[in-house]
């Protein structure tokens, strides 16, 4: 049985609008807007202690995780940050990341230099913070099984993509 073409164009949709949240969400990190709505002007040590809050302090203490690592070559690819590791472990050692997200780094994992793209650091949350309860953190957590009965009403999500796979190009016609 062959879906609708409504029901068709709304998960086509659904699935381009999941998809256009998700880049912005990723790509707007090294990028914040001030509470003036003006872009503000991040260095790049507040950018990688950024990106390190969100992706790794936030969800950790989402989970409900006392210890957490950062792998250093994590933040230096997603911030397209090429041959900068030495940034990335210095940002990441610093007082005021420690501070800021109430951490304790507990172990390094490096090689002699301490500064490579190998470095993994371990931290300790040193507060008894609960983890956060459905909070704006746990958004993406709160979108699993969003579209579970759309899906289903079109044989599943397998289903739906073979046949969006098998009706990608238009019939060729007979010479």
């Amino acid at each position: 049985m062959r879906p609708s073409p409504l029901h068709e164009a709304l998960a086509v949709e659904i699935l381009f609008i999941f998809y256009c949240i998700l880049c912005y969400s990723v790509c707007a990190i090294p990028s914040w807007l001030n509470e003036n709505g003006e872009e503000n002007q991040m260095n790049q040590a507040d950018r990688i202690r950024q990106y390190a809050r969100v992706r790794y302090v936030l969800s950790a203490r989402t989970r409900g995780d006392r210890r957490f690592s950062i792998p250093v070559r994590e933040p230096i690819h997603a911030l397209n940050m090429g041959r900068s590791a030495p940034a990335v472990c210095s940002a990441l050692r610093t007082r005021k990341f420690l501070k800021d997200n109430s951490l304790r780094l507990v172990e390094t994992a490096a090689p002699k230099s301490g500064q490579s793209t190998t470095v993994v650091y371990t931290y300790e949350f040193v507060d008894e913070k609960p983890p956060l309860p459905g909070g704006k953190e746990d958004a993406w957590a709160r979108l699993r099984g969003a579209f579970k009965d759309i899906f289903a009403e079109l044989g599943g999500g397998e289903a739906y993509l073979r046949a969006e796979r098998s009706s990608f190009y238009a019939p060729e016609k007979s010479k």
